[in-house]
């Protein structure tokens, strides 16, 4: 089993830059991908950004995004720039096998909790 637990999370005024970070503990050696999806209010989880473990190359569904990894702490880094009002949403952090669609989230098996971020215009 694999724990995944948010932090960084709450409010934050647009244009501002808020830091997520997701902490894994328990069985993490085979896991090759973690995620960063968000679910606004009313809406389905979506894609926001995937990095792969071992080798820290990171996929984003907005440019605005970037994901960094450290190996020794089991921690994985989601930072977000110019923060808009649209980006209100909890945040979840999911760990994933290899293979599997990144941007899918029934590829990731394991979900932490999520961190609410609201962003104030």
């Amino acid at each position: 089993q694999v724990q995944l637990v948010e932090s960084g999370g709450g409010l934050a005024l647009a244009g501002d830059s808020l830091k997520l970070s997701c902490v894994a503990s328990g069985l993490t050696a085979r896991l090759n991908h973690m995620g960063w999806f968000r679910q606004r209010p009313g809406k389905e989880r979506e894609f926001v950004g995937s990095i792969n473990l071992p080798g820290g190359s990171y996929d984003v569904a907005d440019d605005r995004f970037h994901l960094s990894r450290n190996i020794a702490e089991n921690t994985v880094l989601l930072q977000m720039d110019n923060l808009q009002a649209d980006d209100t949403a909890t945040y979840y952090c999911a760990g994933k096998y290899r293979g599997g669609i990144i941007s899918d989230t029934r590829s990731y098996p394991y979900w932490g909790q999520g961190t609410q971020v609201t962003v104030s215009s």
